[in-house]
Order: C-alpha cells, then structure tokens, then sequence
C-alpha cells in the first residue's frame, strides 16, 4: 500500500474548528471518497480529544457496502478481542464501520433526527439532495464538527450545471420539460465564499475553487488562562448576583448563554407579576436553547407556588427537551422525584412513552398538563398557558389557547422548515395592537388607567402586556460560525428583515412592471444576490411559510417567472432599484386530451398544474386541462406599503400585458436575450479549473415592451382564504370556482381558487352569460349554498356573503310558479309563515322551513329585494343553521333587533308567495265576457214580420215533412177522367154519380203484398198445418 503525504491544510481547518467551536464542511469529488471519510474522522478524533465522534451517514437507497457488512464487522471484532489485526492489512473503511456509532438515515428519514447531535455529517447521493435536506441535516452537527458531501468521479464541476436532480422531476410538466438547474451552479459558485469549506477530490487534492485556504494558520485552542469572553463574563456576573435570590438563582445556573438568561429573567418577571395579564413570546432559530428555557421558566412558576400549569405542542413528543429542563430546574430547587413530585406517562403507542403529566405534592397540589392544541375548552381554571414550537400549530388554535392566563410562547422564525412566519406576521402582530394600550406603559399609567374607572376586563381584553424575546446566541456551536453564515446566503434563511425604502411612495399608476431574467439572478453575481435578498425578504416578510425548497423551484421550475413592481427609476441612479411588489407566475395548462382522458379515468394526477387537474375533477370537464393559464404563485408588497394599491397595479399590468395590449416595441429577430449559452467543454482538468460567476449575462431586468407575451387563455390563484385576500382578488377581477373543503394544516383556512378570463369584453354581457366561467360560477355558486351547513359553518356570515356576491355575473332574479312553491311547502307551511309574519306565533315554529327559504332566495327564485344585514341573518339561520344569539355576536346586533329583522323578511317572502298563489287561482277561473249594447238596424214592425215569415216558412215545411211520411192512397179519387166525363154529362139519379173504379185490382194486389210481407195469419197456418195431416 503505497503511502501519501497528505495537505496540511486539511488538518489545520479542522484543528481550527475545533479551536472556535466551528464547524467544517469538505466536499469530496471522486469515486473514491468513500475510503477518504476514514481518514478526516481519523483527524477529527484526534483534534477533539475526547470520545470517537458520532456519524451520520445520509443516503437515498443504497449505501454502496457490500450485503455481507454486518458479517465482517462480527468478524473484524472477532479479531480485536483476539489481537490478531493487521492495520496495514486490512481494509481501513472495514475497521472504521466497525469502531464508530454510526447513524444510517435515508434521506425520506430526516425528520427523525431532529433534535440530536452528531459529530460528523456525510451526504452521499447528490442528485437526491434538495436545499431543506441540506440545512436540515447540517444543523445536527455540532461545533468543531465535519460536514462531508460526497460526489461521483467527473471532469469538470461544471458538469453539476446541468446534472439532472430527482427533485426535478416535479418540476417538469407536459408543455413545460426544459429544467435549468441554476440552483447547483449557485451552490458551487458559494462554496468558494465559506472560509470553513474545502472543495477536494478523491486523493486529497485540494481544488482551485478553495483559493481562500491558500493562507491557512492555525489558530491557538483556548486556554484557561486566556480569560471568558465578555459575554461569558456577563453572564458569569449575573449567576454570582443572582445566588442568593431563591428560587431564581438556583435556575439561572442552568442557562448556558447570556441570552438564556435574560429570557429566563423576563419569564421570571411576568411570573412573579401575578397579574396574569402578560404573554411572553420568544423566537430564535434553531439550536438557541428555547425548549430549555421554557422548562426552566414552568419549573420557576412551580417554585412561585402556580398551581394549574398546562403546555401544549404538537406532539408530546416534542416536548422532550422541555419535560428535561423542567426536571433539571426542579433538581436546582432540591426537589426529589418520587417524594415531591410524580410523573405519569402516556400510554398511547404513537407517543412513545412521553411524559403528559407532572403532579407536585412538595407544598399543596401543583400540576404540569399536557393538554392538544384543540382542546383549549380545558383551560378554565389555567394559570399558565405554556405553547412550544407554536409556529408548527394552525394559527386559528393558537388564538384560542390564548386567554385571562398567563401566556408563554415559543417558536422557530428560521430554519430549515421555514415556519413561524404566520407567528410573526399575523398573531404576534394583533397582540401588539392588543397591548398597545398598556403594554409599554408604566405602573403609574396603569393605575391611572384604574382610577379613570376601566374595569379589569377592559384591561384584559384590550391591554394584556406583550413581551417579546429573541434568542441570538447558539449554544450547539459558537457564534460566527460559517458553515451557518454560508447556508444562511446560500439559502435565504436570514432574510427576514425588510430594507427600508428611501426613495419616497409613488403613485402605483406611475409604476412599471419588470421582468426578471432568473439565469441572471442566480448567477452568483454581487448585484444579483442583493437583488434576491431583497426579493425573498420580501416573499418571507409576506407570507407564512417560506422553505428552502421554494428557492429551488424558483430557480429551476421551467414554468415559473418572476415579476417586480418599480417606482419610477432614475437613468443615472448606480444602485438597484427599490423593489415595491414581486409577482411569481406558474405557466399551466395545455395538457393534451389523452392524458387528461387517462389520469381522470384513473383517479391520478401527474405533479403541477394544479388549477386545471383540480377545476377539471371538481366539474369533471375534460376540456378545461387543454387551455393555458397562468396561476399567481405569489404576490408580496412591501410591509411599509401594503393597502396602498400596488399589489392591484402589479395585477392590472400583468393583465395588460397577457392581453397583448403592451406591444412589443422590439423588432422580428432582435429579441432580447433571455437564455444564458449552454457550458463549454474545457480541455483543463479538476486541478486547473477556476470557477467563477458567468460573463454575457442577459440584463437582469427587461421591461415588458421588450419581451414578447405567451398566450394565455386566464390568469388563476390559489391561497388560503380570509377576508382581506377575498376582497383583494375580487376588486382584482377574480371569480371563486373551487373551495377547499379541509383546513390547512398551517393556517387552519380554507384553500380558495379564483380565476379571471383574459380578453374579454365586459361590456358585452351576453358573451359573459355564456363564458364557461359563468357556467363554473354558478356550480360552484349551488354547491356552496349547500355546504354551508357543513364544514363552512364556523364561516361568518360577512365572509360567505362576499362569496356567493359576484358582479361580473349578474343573475336576474326569477319568480317560483305553484308547483315549484308547492314542491318546497305544502299549504299548512305557507299558512304557519303567514301566521308568524303576522305576530301570531313564536319563531321556533317556522325553523324548519328557513333552509328551504334561503335555498330559494339564494339561487335568485324568489324576486324580493332584502338590505345585506337581512340577507346576512337569512344565510346565518337558514343557511348555516346558527342560532339567533351566535348571529347577535356575528353582526354585533342585539337579538331583539334581530328578530324584527327576521319578521320583516319573512313578511316580504309571505307577501310575494301569496301574489304567486293569487296569479294560480286567475288562470283557473273562467273568463269574463263584456257585454256591448249598439242601436237595432231596423223598425220593430219589420222585425216582426220578418220573424213571422220565418215562423210561417218553419210550420210549412213541418206540414210538408208530415204529409210526405203519411200513406194518402185511401183518399184517391177513383175512376178516370173520360169516365167522370161522362157521368158528368148524363142525368144523375137521385143526386148521385157512379163511376167506375181502375184501381180494384191495384187494391187487391196491395192487400196480396201487405199480406205477403206480415206472413200467414193464425187461421191460414192452422188449415196449413190441417192439410199436411191429411196427406
């Protein structure tokens, strides 16, 4: 085994660290450097002297070790109990496995090791590693510590440049594949800013990019005879004044810095007030002793004889530190388990065994509680209210906790989880404006407060004193460490405070929206990193949750792009502009029919495109996912200047500009350059490479008339829904179509989308009637109508009415008919309304009948007209089902005014009901007919005998009908005229004339007919029957 000399250097910064209490971070290149951690944990352990340092060893599936690890390791044993090892023979990684505690964490497992300290960090599987993985595991890793991130065999770093990440992945959308990853080149280009960092490869060779070691002393331990800091020498002076105040002296020998202490000493001091009027607030970031001095602060109120103390956290688990502390303090009060105290532990399995409960019996009853963030119903007889990590609690919960107690709160502001900026924006915030009355007032003012005649409660609920504490100084490595400054600018972690704006307040219509170019912005340049700073201070001073991993998309998520808002700029100004709003926009949409077909069919969704996959499976239309749109990620003003109407002019240039009415003042083939050049080969290897920030960069900001607009069909937002942001985006132009129906975990609200058509018209209200928009609204408009009794019902009434009023989209109200009415009440329901309208009967009786009402008014069906207070009493009862006495604290009205409000809607509704029953009853009656009386055309004597000529015409042919069916052959004249001649002629006898009748045998034959036709009679039928017997 060939035998080289290693770099002093390499030695020397550890040493160094462990001198300063520093940490270390070596980033090895090579497929070889598996076998060089052996040797700079070699070098570690011998620089710190005590016990082997602890491993962590991180990875993402396989550790590379050969299966049969465990086996040699028994056997490696084996051989050292038996003294047969060879160092210079066997392998060097086995022994270390073998001798030191490592850690094995995947990377999905993080979150478990949160809380502990190790002394040596490895990171293996780079493409696998995102920013907050990053942080989260490089904060476990104590003072004089080492941080190893371990990368393969390549020719040139610049190969990182376009090194494809798993994260990636989620990043790249059907329409949107390309994947710049900036954030890589940003963290190379950094490692050449941390002084505790040293960039080397596999055979220990130490790489241009770490030019700053190049001047590397050593720095002399301490020793004791260098004396305390004076930090120290404070602290150590407050320990010595305090030892003969008990119980606060003992406690204070715990602390371990001087911010520590003062934090105890301002818990000690709103204890000892008594007054349970305080809320103390501590926020540090990670690795400042928080937990421990809010244990230290219980143990002291315990010693200050509080008797109901609970503490609350999102886990028990998490109280660990803080259940430790508490005992610690309790042994600085000479307090013995067992004969003062008792623990009980929770029996439930996901918690571990964690302590819930303390009972102290030294004195009288004490008692430690652990109580959920939800049941704050417990808190009755609270004295003390302690909430740890209360940034990882929805805020709405917190606000409950809150009450006539004494409030201690303690939360992470930064690090790597990004949370406890909804702490700081918005409950921290109220609590200021609620103790702005008294809380930097005196004594004296408070007195004075008392004898004006203020009652306690008046104090309480407008003047509970705030104190606010900040931890600085990190007590698991010493103050100044790199390693922390480097992450802190690498990832814009220390971002929190907001530069103030000097150039004065313009008016947003003299304002422009500007594009930035984001290879440009993460170039690592100077400029381009003040500008990010200010661009994320402003993100973080906006919004309640800012991670690490939010920079990398922004960076490397080809459909994202980012706007700001400038006042008015100066050409001859030299310094950055003063950034008034940032607009971040995601591209989404234009997703093809075969994938929507295909992911709807199965219940899947592919990452991104969140508005269209959640519009398309809440409407199931299909056709939706195919349009392109552009969702506003986020939209953050400047704290100074929100509520002045800059965030609405970023919004309306915005729109102008994906309208296509912002030409595009750059002539066809001389657009702007947008993309940086692809990474050229270089001949020079590792050794010889020098990085450094790229040249030819596009400008960083481009105004809009010089970048041509994508085409868009919408513009979309989706955020947590409260009041302020409703009104915002609908004076913006934005309609509702999707409501959450679960709470955010973080901020207990409702998850709200809204989107807003481009290119239309709105003074052509017939295109808008028939918008797919509209069609959504009104969905969407019917199915929370009918939630509101559900999971919307804690909303106020203020709140869903803003909700269901959109005027973009005027709906004319129509009138029931019968049958729809009837469909809804039968005919003894409209009597029992009619009766309450007329004061007859008590309320309760027509309650059942409200959501009905309300169903109706509210989708337009019934044409009444009713002032937003009615409508809001009519949604609360009907709607949301609350009770007339939860209105009255709602609407800030008494209940008897309420209830004449009520009457007075119902009477209107009674009213319009009665008028469709009457219009019913019309069309069922029969019609009238008007009588007209006109002069006669004629005399009445011409009138009567034309009547009688008409009665006269009628009676002969009556006679004529008679005769024509009588048989008048017997009254036949007989004989013939010659015959009647000449009887005529001669002499008559007597007076008498014979002639003779023809007709004699026409009678006979008639008679032989009619006997024929009657048959034979009875006679003539007996003689027949008489001779057939005969013969």
């Amino acid at each position: 085994m060939v035998r080289k000399k290693i770099d002093n250097r390499l030695r020397v910064l550890i040493e160094n660290g462990v001198a300063q209490k520093h940490r270390t971070m070596f980033v090895v290149i090579g497929d070889h450097g598996r076998d060089q951690v052996v040797i700079l944990h070699h070098m570690l352990s011998k620089a710190v002297v005590k016990t082997r340092p602890s491993v962590l060893w991180c990875y993402k599936k396989e550790l590379g070790f050969s299966s049969h690890r465990k086996k040699r390791m028994k056997q490696l044993q084996k051989k050292i109990k038996m003294g047969k090892i060879d160092v210079k023979e066997d392998d060097p990684f086995e022994l270390f496995i073998s001798a030191t505690d490592i850690r094995y964490c995947y990377y999905a497992d993080t979150h478990k090791i949160l809380g502990n300290t190790y002394g040596m960090c490895i990171l293996q599987d780079f493409e696998a590693l995102t920013p907050n993985l990053l942080a989260r595991s490089i904060e476990t890793v104590e003072g004089g510590g080492v941080i190893l991130i371990l990368l393969r065999s390549m020719k040139s770093l610049k190969q990182l440049y376009t090194m494809t990440m798993e994260v990636h992945t989620r990043f790249r959308t059907e329409s949107h594949q390309d994947v710049v990853a900036r954030f890589n080149e940003r963290f190379i280009l950094s490692l050449s800013t941390c002084k505790n960092c040293m960039v080397i490869d596999d055979q220990f060779n130490i790489l241009p990019l770490s030019s700053h070691v190049h001047s590397l002393t050593p720095v002399a331990p301490r020793s004791a005879e260098d004396g305390l800091t004076p930090m120290e020498q404070e602290l150590k002076e407050l320990k010595e004044s305090l030892q003969d105040t008990q119980p606060v002296g003992g406690l204070i020998n715990c602390c371990k810095t001087l911010d520590q202490a003062k934090a105890l000493l301002k818990f000690v001091e709103a204890i000892s007030e008594k007054t349970l009027r305080s809320t103390v607030v501590m926020t540090a970031a990670r690795g400042r002793g928080k937990s421990a001095a809010l244990g230290l602060a219980m143990a002291t109120a315990v010693g200050f004889g509080y008797s109901n103390i609970f503490v609350t956290a999102p886990s028990p688990e998490n109280l660990k530190t803080l259940f430790e502390f508490i005992f610690k303090g309790f042994d600085a009060l000479e307090y013995q388990e067992h004969l003062d105290y008792d623990l009980v532990q929770s029996t439930n399995p996901e918690f571990n065994k964690a302590i819930v409960r303390v009972n102290i019996f030294r004195e009288h009853r004490q008692t430690i509680q652990y109580i959920h963030p939800s049941d704050a119903h417990k808190l009755g007889q609270a004295e003390l209210v302690c909430i740890d990590e209360a940034a990882a609690i929805p805020l709405p919960l917190v606000k409950s906790l809150l009450g006539p107690y004494l409030v201690f709160m303690s939360s992470t502001i930064s690090g790597y989880e990004g949370t406890g900026r909804s702490l700081s924006l918005k409950l921290v915030q109220q609590l200021r404006a609620q103790s702005s009355t008294f809380g930097t007032a005196s004594s004296e003012v408070a007195k004075a407060a008392k004898m004006g005649g203020n009652t306690d409660s008046t104090i309480s609920a407008t003047g509970r004193v705030l104190h606010e504490v900040i931890l600085t100084d990190s007590i698991r490595y010493a103050n100044g460490d790199p390693v922390e400054s480097w992450l802190n600018s690498l990832l814009c972690l220390d971002a929190t405070s907001v530069p103030r704006i000097t150039s004065g307040c313009p008016l947003p219509e003299h304002c422009d929206l500007y594009y930035v170019n984001r290879d440009t912005l993460f170039s690592y340049h100077k400029a381009s990193e003040a500008f990010l700073q200010r661009i994320m201070s402003l993100y973080v001073a906006s919004h309640y949750k800012n991670s690490p991993n939010d920079l990398q998309m922004l960076s490397d998520a080809p459909a994202h792009h980012i706007f700001v808002l400038l006042g008015p700029v100066d050409p001859s100004g030299q310094g950055l502009p003063e950034v008034l709003c940032v607009l971040q926009v995601c591209f989404e949409g234009e997703i093809s029919k075969q994938t929507i077909m295909n992911s709807l069919s199965r219940g899947q969704r592919a990452a991104g495109d969140l508005i269209p996959w959640t519009v398309s499976q809440q409407f199931q239309d299909n056709d939706f996912p195919g349009l392109s749109g552009a969702r506003v990620v986020r939209i953050a003003t400047h704290p100074d200047y929100q509520g002045m109407g800059y965030g609405t002019r970023a919004l309306q240039v915005l729109q102008q500009y994906y309208e296509g009415k912002i030409p595009n003042l750059s002539e066809e083939g001389e657009e702007p350059q947008e993309h940086i050049a692809t990474v050229s080969d270089q001949e020079v290897g590792l050794l010889q490479e020098k990085l450094a920030p790229r040249k030819n960069l596009p400008p960083l900001l481009l105004k809009l008339s010089e970048r041509r607009a994508e085409n868009l069909d919408y513009l979309g937002v989706s955020y947590g829904l409260t009041a302020g942001l409703l009104r915002f985006w609908k004076k913006s132009g934005f309609t509702p179509v999707y409501l959450r129906q679960t709470q955010n975990e973080l901020t207990g609200e409702h998850t709200c989308i809204m989107l807003k058509l481009l290119n239309e018209d709105s003074s052509e209200e017939v295109n808008m009637e028939e918008s797919w928009l509209n069609a959504f609204w009104k969905d969407f408009r019917r199915r929370f109508l009918s939630l509101l009794s559900y999971q919307f019902r804690n909303f106020t009434p203020s709140m869903s009415l803003s909700i269901l009023q959109q005027k973009r989209f005027k709906t004319k109200r129509k009138t029931v008919n019968r049958s729809e009415l009837e469909s809804f009440f039968t005919r003894y329901d409209l009597k029992r309304l009619e009766l309450y309208s007329q004061n007859m009967v008590d309320y309760h009786l027509i309650m059942d009948l409200l959501p009905p009402l309300s169903q109706l008014y509210f989708l337009y069906k019934i044409d009444v007209q009713l002032s937003a207070i009615q409508e809001a009493l009519l949604l609360g009862i009907g709607l949301q089902h609350k009770m007339i006495e939860d209105l009255s604290k709602d609407l800030d009205l008494p209940v008897s005014q309420l209830l004449g409000l009520f009457t007075r809607i119902i009477r209107k509704l009674v009213q319009t009901f009665n008028r469709v029953l009457e219009r019913s009853v019309e069309t069922e009656l029969v019609e009238r007919r008007e009588i007209i009386m006109e002069p006669v055309g004629q005399a009445m004597d011409q009138e009567l005998t034309e009547a009688a000529k008409e009665v006269t015409d009628k009676m002969k042919k009556k006679d004529l009908a008679v005769l024509k069916d009588m048989d008048l052959t017997q009254y036949t004249i007989k004989g013939s005229e010659e015959a009647w001649s000449k009887a005529l002629k001669g002499t008559p006898k007597q007076g008498l004339i014979s002639v003779k009748s023809h007709n004699l045998e026409t009678k006979r034959k008639s008679q032989t007919d009619v006997l024929e036709d009657s048959g034979p009679t009875k006679k003539q039928r007996k003689k027949f029957k008489h001779k057939a017997g005969r013969k």
